[in-house]
């Protein structure tokens, strides 16, 4: 008996479904032949326009040059949907900082081969040799966040500086002390 009438009432809530989606197809279909009977109007007085057999008529002395004024701006029908509560955008705080004086620190932008050094330390920490991935969880654990092309180019201007050499032919680094 309960499972007749759950059945049956899902059974009504997929036709409601079913009924606004196909109302609200009906009124979106309805403005984009709006919308598309307007741009067709709305064209160059002596402008040919195609008749759909794919030739263009040309305007005639019969018909007098007219042109039809667009109707004006009409308020957007809102589509339903199955939620019945509309929610509105979400605000802002609004924060006067005139009135205030204060002003919000700006991250700054750090020094040229600060990336370098910090590699550079993470390196002497580590006795044995270090994948950049290694090195990227390192910072990470710092509150630092390295890309690995970041983490390359540091560790090229280390091996130019004799602070990092790769070990072998791995894509493993390691300090040197030279």
């Amino acid at each position: 008996m309960a499972e007749t009438a759950l059945t049956e009432l899902q059974n009504q809530i997929e036709a409601i479904r079913r009924d606004a989606f196909a109302e609200g197809y009906a009124v979106a279909m309805k403005a984009v032949h709006e919308l598309t009977s307007r741009s067709v109007s709305l064209q160059a007085d002596n402008a040919a326009a195609p008749n759909g057999n794919g030739r263009a008529e040309h305007q005639t002395q019969s018909q007098p040059n007219q042109r039809t004024q667009p109707e004006p701006n009409k308020a957007a029908v809102p589509l339903r949907t199955s939620n019945p509560v509309r929610r509105s955008a979400p605000k802002r705080p609004t924060v006067q900082r005139a009135a205030t004086g204060t002003r919000r620190s700006r991250r700054r932008q750090s020094k040229r081969g600060t990336n370098a050094l910090m590699i550079q330390e993470i390196l002497k920490k580590t006795p044995r040799a270090v994948r950049q991935a290694d090195i990227r969880n390192a910072l990470q654990r710092k509150g630092v966040s390295l890309s690995f092309p970041s983490i390359r180019h540091a560790l090229g201007q280390l091996q130019a500086r004799k602070a990092a050499k790769q070990v072998g032919n791995s894509n493993t680094w390691r300090y040197s002390a030279a």
